[in-house]
């Protein structure tokens, strides 16, 4: 946490009381922890004598993210209380949500996940009007290619050409960027949180990333089962390409190449940072070269 700026209660008083929390109403002012590595979020948890909410400095396009589409309160998303400035550094106030990271995914968990993931990918399904918030396609595209430039082989470089296509044809609805499990709390209802890039994009690009990193291995950080990512895949369809009228053998091809995609994020990581000898590397360097191959197979039969 070099680097990174201190925040004293009284400061975090100030920003709340901004936000129109009046000081001698708040009992506490508590950082949230991580509990990959112990430290604290930049996040926290403010308890007044009648009510809980969470002061959190808005990182990335977040602040852009609930004023664009999250205004009104949504049953997926923390409702947004507010937003200020203290300092030159942004802040947001939201609801407190009671609940557990789906790190460990239970099936009750990832189904409540993927409700929430479908209400808010039907109601912003294809709102072409609203591509210009937050993050817009052209951004997420540069991104997008430039983590083609690191992949190191013909076959990958290849599969990913075809990805690429498919990223710019899908139909697109409102995405959290980077839905991992860690980044979705489920209690009486799921919701999405930490909202740093989000806009109108390419709809599998969130729910690929949810299931994407889960390993049927206890010691694993995301725990999931194969039998229930499997059973997400079609549950998810139901409630949302099925119902708009996408062919199953459609989202399932497009969906390993989303998939294909993730699997790239930790081979562009290892060969543009000397970083190969991290033993995720390894992992998704086979599983990347696994599903291109599988994909362009299929691309030849198709042909």
């Amino acid at each position: 946490m070099e680097g990174r700026r201190t925040y004293t209660e009284t400061e975090l008083k100030i920003v709340a009381g901004s936000l129109g929390i009046p000081g001698d109403t708040v009992r506490g002012i508590a950082p949230f922890i991580c509990e990959e590595d112990g430290n604290e979020y930049e996040v926290w948890l403010v308890d007044t004598w009648d009510n809980r909410c969470v002061l959190k400095k808005a990182k990335g396009l977040e602040t852009e993210c609930y004023t664009g589409f999250f205004r009104e309160g949504k049953s997926y998303a923390p409702a947004f209380l507010g937003s200020a400035e203290y300092e030159g550094d942004k802040f947001i106030l939201l609801e407190y949500c009671q609940g557990e990271a789906l790190r460990l995914s239970e099936p009750e968990m990832l189904m409540k996940a993927v409700d929430a993931l479908s209400a808010m990918q039907n109601e912003f399904w294809q709102r072409n009007d609203l591509s210009n918030r937050a993050v817009t396609m052209e951004r997420a595209l540069r991104s997008v290619e430039d983590r083609g430039r690191y992949l190191g082989s013909e076959l990958l470089e290849k599969a990913y050409g075809r990805f690429t296509d498919i990223y710019r044809s899908v139909p697109k609805t409102l995405c959290h960027e980077d839905l991992l499990p860690i980044n979705v709390l489920v209690g009486e209802r799921a919701v999405l949180i930490d909202w740093e890039y989000g806009g109108i994009l390419p709809y599998l690009s969130s729910f690929a990333r949810l299931i994407a990193h889960g390993r049927e291995d206890k010691d694993a950080y995301f725990f999931m089962k194969d039998s229930d990512r499997d059973a997400a895949v079609r549950y998810f369809y139901e409630r949302v390409p099925g119902r708009h009228g996408i062919a199953y053998e459609e989202y399932l091809r497009d969906l390993e190449h989303f998939l294909f995609y993730e699997y790239c994020e930790w081979v562009m990581l290892g060969n543009r940072y000397g970083s190969r000898d991290d033993g995720r590397y390894s992992y998704y360097l086979k599983k990347a070269e696994e599903t291109a191959e599988r994909l362009l197979t299929a691309d030849q039969l198709r042909n």
